[in-house]
């Protein structure tokens, strides 16, 4: 996808090519090899990328028996603390297996759409789900956690939860445990996003509450 960048306005046959020309590669503010953000638009927009595999239509392949799940996560690196809510945009680029023009049993990836959506009402609505769900940060938007088995059994009970610390394991015996799939697309409850995953066959949220309660029909 490095390779890519520059070329998108090319690459891309679809809607949204004109918004795409202008694009580097940012240096990323955390100074980490997965550093966020990951590119820069000449217009002074931040950029990050998360990918969006479509199943092909009309190539022979082992399809999942159902709906794929977009494995790409909005992780706990982007919060509050790094998000520039006036710069920052969500860059979900979907692509699929598609013959090639000149050798039909050749197949390569080929970018089919490019969804933009705001930064920080994608972060929100996610973390809006986590707490929501019982869940909560532990330290300065360090760590997403949700209840365990032994915290949710509490919660039933009535009885409060012990916020001073979280375990990764159940077998802590903590009443919150890391949330591993925290971040996942279609744990981002923001409309425009999940109209975007629906549309490109990938499972997605049919209802949120940022900023305002919403359905997808």
């Amino acid at each position: 996808m490095d390779a890519c960048i520059p070329q998108l306005p090319t690459l891309l046959r679809g809607r949204g090519r004109r918004d795409l020309a202008g694009i580097s590669k940012h240096e990323g503010i955390l100074g980490e090899r997965e550093g966020y953000p990951d590119y820069r638009h000449e217009s002074g927009l931040r950029l990050e990328l998360k990918l969006l595999y479509k199943d092909p239509v009309g190539a022979k392949m082992k399809s999942p028996p159902t709906p794929r799940e977009a494995s790409a996560r909005l992780t706990q690196k982007v919060t509050l603390k790094n998000v520039d809510p006036k710069r920052d945009v969500l860059m979900v680029v979907a692509y699929e297996f598609r013959a090639h023009d000149k050798r039909e049993e050749l197949f390569s990836p080929t970018i089919v759409d490019i969804g933009l959506f705001p930064m920080i009402d994608c972060i929100l609505a996610r973390d809006q789900r986590l707490e929501r769900a019982g869940g909560r940060w532990f330290g300065n938007y360090e760590t997403p956690c949700v209840p365990s088995k032994i915290g949710r059994r509490k919660l039933k009970r009535g009885e409060p939860l012990d916020e001073t610390s979280y375990g990764r394991k159940e077998s802590e015996g903590k009443d919150f445990n890391e949330d591993t799939n925290f971040g996942k697309l279609k744990r981002v409850p923001y409309r425009p996003l999940q109209l975007f995953l629906r549309e490109h066959g990938a499972t997605y949220a049919s209802k949120g509450t940022w900023p305002s309660p919403w359905t997808i029909p």
